[in-house]
């Protein structure tokens, strides 16, 4: 953090004019007084995260408000601590007051309850973003900061009225955006929150019902776009809170996640779950590509995934004959309507598994209200029931605990079962699904395997239910011999010692926090929002995934028709529709801020010839740089000279199998290139990539990561 004495302006000497008191005069005094109010407010809230650490924990929601509590505390000392002054994106001046408005990643007042920093993402912020000339929104003027090692290294003015000249540096040509555009790039994307621009502003602040596309073409900001829109939701919705079930971000692939993981916590938030697609099934990470076209093909319909259904729905059927249960009380007639009603007993929606122990219950409190007998301990009679091998294998065969893999197994190695839960497939389709190991999982088949998951339940969770309720017995057991030693120890058995005997008071007593629980996991839902990055590439199939953990059907689905590697020839809406998703809203990106001009004009008639219609984007800035062709033996010299002449930056070889990544330079397939950005790419012979859509799309999607310059070798 600044120390108040220190000027917060470290501005290079070609831009002197800018140094300028006059200029910088008040900013340098909001961020006297913001330094001190930062020092405060971070031993403010060290002190009650530690009070808060050092109270009592608690049970049940009073120990998860305890937790919550101490993460929404510790969260905000990260980012206060993380970013110090540089908290502060700029500011705006509106037209009418004159008075400077201070715009930050974080709202933060002074003890006086001044505020000092208005949060990026409450409404009066907007037109520090949204702002344009044609539309000023009340704005006077704008300034803009650019922040290196904790200090201010250059800053932009604009301006909306003649009055608003007063009192700033000559202005530039271009916006902070614009000039910021050629910065060198790292292993992770770097922060773009304070220049946000008014089309990427006005997606990022639309509303959350229904599904919003986000459709544009390469360097259109549209991961930008979706990161920032995930923490804006989150802040600005409350139905969106954690409490009632966050948002999910699923990108494509993991070099993707890690190149975006620095992004939300630096807008503030760091309550969004990220993932892929393969992190929502635990076979996904072992999972390989599915090398039958024909069996892909027939996966990636959501048909096949709602047989799932079916395929549970067959171990799901009550015994047809009466049957005698014997107990050391009495014998009980179990009929086939006995059986049908207890299987009633299981609701829509329990998962298979955990619907067993239902049909259990109900089945041993029909039983117990037969008895010939009253005396019967319903406990003692409950553990007779759980030894009788008779009714247990009934059961077991009627209703059986099932693993997700095996079913889904099944499917692919016995024809008859397919047949009977998918029985709109030929016969040659059956054939096509089948295979000889029939769980070596494909990335094809975790949609299957999700349903399932889904569907069934944990097959443990019978299990950790009978361990849970004996411990509870075993404890109240022992608390019960407590109390009563309590009480034989009580001169006249009666007054308030007497009130241990009540169950609720004994309940209170047990330990929760020793009984066995599962860890939660995290991704399966149900989230009040999904945030999906090239989406263009989801099967129907993956769309079920998706549509399982949202059951509000809030989406923001992030995309370019363009680059789908496997074609996209219907419309957004017509896609979404078709997956489920029935109210669709569509924002286009057409501004290309990424790639160069020079290149954009190579890779777009690459794409064209492909797909005639596709959105490419309009390049907003051109280098000077032209795209190079040459050999492959080229490659060393190319990398060198480029390492030798910048110290930082990243560059990517792009379709070089043999090519071993260093630290600056990365080795990409053309799918796994999808999303990141980098100062060079060298591609290696584009037209092995393959024919046809994907071909084409592959060269398209690999040209247009640079935002430098773009090597072409063959």
């Amino acid at each position: 953090m600044n120390h108040p004495m220190t000027s917060v302006f470290a501005l290079p000497e070609r831009l002197s004019a800018k140094a300028d008191p006059h200029l910088i005069a008040g900013d340098e005094q909001h961020f006297a007084a913001l330094a001190e109010s930062l020092e405060q407010t971070i031993t403010e809230l060290s002190d009650r995260r530690d009070a808060t650490l050092r109270a009592p924990g608690g049970v049940g929601r009073e120990a998860m408000d305890r937790d919550i509590e101490v993460h929404r505390l510790t969260s905000r000392l990260r980012a206060l601590r993380r970013f110090g002054l540089d908290l502060c994106l700029g500011h705006v001046v509106g037209a009418d007051d004159g008075e400077p408005v201070y715009i930050g990643r974080l709202g933060l007042t002074d003890n006086a309850g001044r505020r000092l920093l208005l949060d990026w993402r409450s409404p009066a912020a907007e037109p520090f973003f949204a702002a344009t000339h044609a539309h000023p929104m009340g704005l006077a003027s704008r300034r803009r900061y650019r922040w290196t090692g904790g200090r201010i290294s250059d800053y932009w003015d604009e301006v909306f009225t003649a009055d608003g000249l007063e009192g700033h540096a000559a202005l530039d040509d271009h916006s902070a955006f614009i000039a910021s555009l050629g910065g060198n790039r790292s292993a992770r994307m770097r922060d773009v929150l304070g220049t946000i621009q008014a089309d990427q502003d006005a997606v990022i602040r639309a509303g959350s019902r229904g599904a919003l596309v986000v459709d544009g073409g390469p360097g259109t900001g549209k991961t930008v776009v979706a990161l920032h829109r995930s923490a804006y939701l989150l802040y600005s919705d409350p139905r969106l809170g954690h409490r009632r079930g966050g948002v999910l971000f699923v990108g494509p692939h993991q070099p993707y996640l890690a190149y975006v993981a620095d992004v939300l916590p630096g807008l503030g938030e760091e309550g969004v779950q990220t993932c892929t697609l393969r992190d929502l099934v635990p076979e996904g990470a072992a999972a390989t590509a599915e090398t039958d076209p024909e069996a892909a093909r027939l996966k990636s319909s959501a048909d096949l995934v709602k047989a799932i259904e079916t395929a549970v729905r067959f171990y799901e059927e009550p015994p047809t004959r009466a049957m005698t249960v014997t107990t050391p009380w009495s014998d009980v007639l179990l009929t086939a309507d006995d059986w049908a009603e207890a299987f009633e007993a299981a609701e829509p929606g329990i998962p298979h598994n955990e619907a067993r122990d239902h049909i259990w219950d109900e089945l041993v409190t029909m039983l117990l209200d037969r008895q010939s007998r009253d005396d019967v301990s319903p406990t003692l009679f409950r553990k007779a029931l759980a030894q009788n091998k008779q009714l247990l294998t009934a059961l077991n065969n009627a209703w059986p605990l099932l693993e997700p893999t095996d079913l889904v197994s099944d499917l692919w190695s016995v024809p008859a079962y397919l047949r009977l839960c998918a029985p709109w497939l030929a016969p040659d389709e059956v054939r096509a699904l089948q295979r000889a190991d029939a769980q070596a999982w494909t990335v094809s088949d975790l949609p299957l395997l999700d349903a399932a998951r889904q569907r069934l339940g944990d097959p443990k969770a019978s299990l950790r239910k009978r361990r849970h309720d004996a411990s509870v017995a075993a404890q109240r057991e022992r608390m019960a011999a407590v109390i009563d030693n309590v009480i034989a120890s009580d001169d006249d058995g009666e007054g308030a010692v007497t009130m241990l005997h009540g169950r609720d008071l004994q309940d209170t007593l047990i330990d929760e926090s020793a009984l066995p629980t599962p860890e939660p996991d995290a991704l399966a839902g149900p989230f009040a929002h999904i945030v999906v990055d090239e989406a263009q590439e989801l099967t129907d199939a993956q769309w079920q995934m998706l549509l399982l953990r949202c059951p509000s059907r809030s989406f923001t689905v992030v995309g370019d028709r363009a680059q789908a590697r496997h074609g996209f020839t219907e419309s957004w809406r017509e896609r979404l529709r078709r997956v489920g998703l029935n109210r669709v809203d569509v924002a286009t990106l057409n501004i290309n801020y990424r790639t160069p001009e020079e290149v954009m004009t190579e890779a777009e008639p690459v794409i064209r010839a492909a797909l005639p219609d596709a959105n490419v984007p309009t390049s907003i800035r051109s280098n000077g740089i032209p795209v190079v062709h040459g050999p492959l033996s080229d490659l060393a010299s190319i990398l060198d000279t480029w390492l030798t002449a910048h110290d930082d930056g990243i560059a990517c070889v792009i379709g070089h199998p043999t090519f071993r990544s260093t630290p600056r330079v990365l080795s990409l397939t053309p799918e796994l290139s999808k999303g990141l950005e980098f100062d060079l790419v060298v591609l290696v012979d584009p037209d092995s990539f393959g024919e046809g859509i994907e071909g084409a799309v592959d060269r398209y999607v690999a040209m247009t990561r640079t935002t430098r310059q773009l090597v072409i070798l063959t």
